[in-house]
């Protein structure tokens, strides 16, 4: 079995595994049932390519998207790795292809959509071909919990038993209760290793505000990123169209993408946002899972999500790359009670609808919480963190009261009118209004009847904002949204605990920082965009994505670094044996400004190696030698490929020499070609 290590550098160009791999590759190539909860950005494809490299025969991925499969082909063919799909989505001569590869036992990679599984010819060919590993891509959707069911899924665990091979499964976003299924659907009776690697995203900024002029929000998020990939999540179709128009006209590269469109422009702004530089895409989570865009940088809600998971899914979109990514989320209200009504309004059985609430009640205590949001999200997952400095609240923490007064006077409220009326009408009793609506209920008489005029509707409308957050109220459906409220809340109006609540911010909305991370130095900028100027020019000649010749954070330490030489170029993370033959030599000239020289074929393998220098060394030893010692012999010398033999010679001496170079040459340049072997 080939060494992990030795496959890593030399086929995808990387030195060191990321936090986490080594094991998890390790148990994935052993022939281990495994699954790994790693977070997005932590080199998942990595953890089933790289065995599939290892182990004898052909690895299946199961994967959910066309897009994600043909992007993940697409790298592993630059890198020199036979793979394919089968999708709807081939065009015939794609499909004749793949299996021509696969009959002539030269694939190792083949990847299917789950939906694939339900044709009677699937299973047949999967056997013939030899498939010793199955890799579930996504293994949340195999999950009722999770939030991106998928029911085709449900047939991968029997598939892993009709071929009795080993299955690894990964994703990102899993909670126990997920875990759990996840392990009961697709590993039943043979229980996998679990690897559960943290959720932590260090580079990614978080930040929440409440609405106060979405679309405002948005374009100042979005300008102050100006000409940097983004996308901005809607919580409807129409609204994805209205601001995508409003930030074109803004001045930004920007297009809508929602279920409703037609599956070809569907397509087409897929395919836009993986080629062109600095494109936003407003979407609804149509466009989501499967987006392997690794250097987008940053994600804007418009509307609040449906849950805490989705959250985390959709913000982990940003800094795939491991450089810095900003998010911002917006929410309000409306969005609360949204939300509340779509599960109260759905038909899961109750169990689920409760979970669904604990999830929503999740991300509401993040959005107004009162420390570290990172520390809060992370909670969520069961991890432990200090305050990150890296999110809004530990940037400018936020101001604090003891709001335990106020929350009774609208638990009471609520109360003395029968929970059977919303946020405005309590408001208007609270501030002692008299509409007609109070005067023909009768609720001037109550005696919370103008109890609040301490504070105003703004500050008002915030607090029941906080309350709905807290879930200490919440919205009910069969009462048209009128506020009811929950367990929670009975021990704060029995004057048994209190409560402290933010201050209103909702006045003057914080107008989000303009200071940018920049992905290098001033000195280093220049150059950084010369490498991407190039990498462009090439992804539009070859008409594929910009990462899959070189991704961003591969630029930037070649930026960083300035190498050259090619020996050196091989050394900088990402650029495997396939990419230096192919465009070492064309970055080399960006970075140096000069016309790199011809270098021989089997030199350019050895770049980067020890072997390398052996072989530029054992050249020198030769060309002193060319014409004998006393440079008056017939001229003599080795080819190329005899040096690289000699400089891949693990064990030298004598006898190995003349082997090698036959009697003659070995003569001439035995001993000096020792020596060097020797010096090394």
């Amino acid at each position: 079995m080939p060494a992990a290590n030795e496959l890593l550098s030399s086929v995808f160009g990387f030195e060191s595994f990321r936090p986490g791999q080594a094991e998890i590759i390790d148990a994935v190539a052993s022939g281990n049932n495994t699954l790994a909860i790693m977070p997005t950005g932590a080199g998942k494809s990595m953890c089933f390519q790289l065995p599939a490299l290892m182990r004898e025969g052909v690895t299946v991925v199961i994967s959910p998207l066309i897009a994600l499969m043909r992007d993940q082909v697409r790298g592993l063919n630059e890198a020199g790795v036979v793979a394919g799909a089968l999708t709807s989505g081939n065009t015939e001569e794609e499909t004749a292809q793949v299996y021509a590869a696969l009959d002539a036992g030269r694939m190792k990679l083949l990847y299917m959509a789950p939906e694939r599984l339900a044709s009677g010819a699937t299973l047949p060919m999967l056997r013939r071909i030899g498939t010793s590993l199955i890799a579930v891509d996504e293994a949340h959707c195999v999950s009722q919990w999770g939030h991106d069911f998928r029911p085709d899924y449900l047939r991968i665990g029997g598939l892993r038993q009709a071929l009795d091979v080993p299955m690894a499964a990964f994703t990102a976003t899993a909670d126990e209760e997920t875990r759990n299924e996840i392990v009961a659907r697709l590993f039943e009776n043979a229980p996998p290793r679990i690897f559960l690697q943290g959720f932590d995203r260090p580079n990614i900024n978080l930040a929440f505000a409440v609405k106060d002029g979405p679309r405002r929000q948005v374009l100042e998020f979005a300008d102050a990123r100006r000409a940097q990939p983004g996308i901005v999540y809607c919580g409807t179709r129409a609204k994805t169209e209205t601001l995508a128009g409003a930030l074109r006209e803004a001045g930004h590269s920007a297009c809508h993408y929602h279920g409703g469109m037609d599956r070809d422009d569907r397509r087409n702004v897929e395919r836009r946002f993986q080629q062109e530089d600095g494109l936003i895409v407003v979407a609804t989570v149509a466009f989501g899972m499967g987006i392997d865009k690794p250097d987008i940088r940053w994600v804007a809600h418009a509307d609040l999500p449906k849950s805490i998971e989705s959250y985390y899914q959709e913000i982990g979109r940003a800094g795939r790359d491991g450089a810095p990514a900003d998010t911002l989320t917006l929410y309000g209200p409306d969005d609360i009670r949204f939300r509340r009504s779509q599960i109260d309004e759905g038909l899961a059985p109750v169990e689920r609808r409760s979970a669904d609430h604990v999830r929503l009640n999740a991300l509401l205590g993040l959005a107004e919480a009162m420390g570290c949001r990172r520390q809060k999200l992370l909670g969520f997952f069961g991890e432990e963190s200090g305050p990150c400095d890296n999110c809004d609240l530990c940037l400018t923490p936020p101001e604090i009261f003891d709001g335990t007064e106020p929350v009774r006077m609208a638990l009471s409220a609520i109360l003395r009118t029968g929970e059977y009326f919303g946020a405005g009408h309590l408001i208007d009793v609270l501030l002692g209004k008299t509409t007609d609506k109070i005067l023909q209920r009768g609720h001037n008489e109550l005696s919370v009847f103008g109890v609040g005029q301490k504070y105003d509707r703004r500050q008002w409308q915030a607090i029941f904002r906080q309350m709905m957050g807290r879930d200490l109220v919440r919205p009910d459906s069969e009462r048209h949204g009128a506020l009811r409220m929950t367990q929670v809340a009975r021990p704060i109006l029995r004057g048994e605990a209190q409560i402290d609540i933010r201050k209103d911010t909702i006045r003057l909305a914080k107008r989000q920082r303009t200071a940018v991370k920049t992905l290098v130095s001033e000195e280093d900028a220049p150059l950084l965009s010369a490498l991407k100027a190039k990498r462009r020019a090439l992804a539009e000649t070859a008409r594929v994505p910009a990462y899959v010749i070189f991704t961003d954070r591969t630029l930037i330490e070649m930026a960083e670094t300035k190498p050259d030489t090619l020996d050196a170029m091989a050394r900088i993370n990402g650029v495997g044996a396939k990419k230096l033959e192919k465009y070492g030599t064309t970055f080399l000239e960006v970075v140096t400004g000069l016309v790199s020289p011809p270098v021989h074929p089997l030199r350019r393998k050895l770049a980067g190696r020890n072997q390398g220098d052996v072989f530029d060394r054992l050249l020198a030893a030769q060309a002193a030698l060319a014409n004998g010692e006393n440079g008056h012999d017939k001229p003599m010398s080795c080819s190329a490929s005899l040096l690289a033999k000699v400089a891949s010679l693990r064990s030298a001496d004598t006898h190995a020499m003349e082997r090698v170079l036959g009697d003659r040459r070995a003569e001439r340049f035995g001993t000096a070609f020792l020596k060097v072997l020797h010096d090394v």
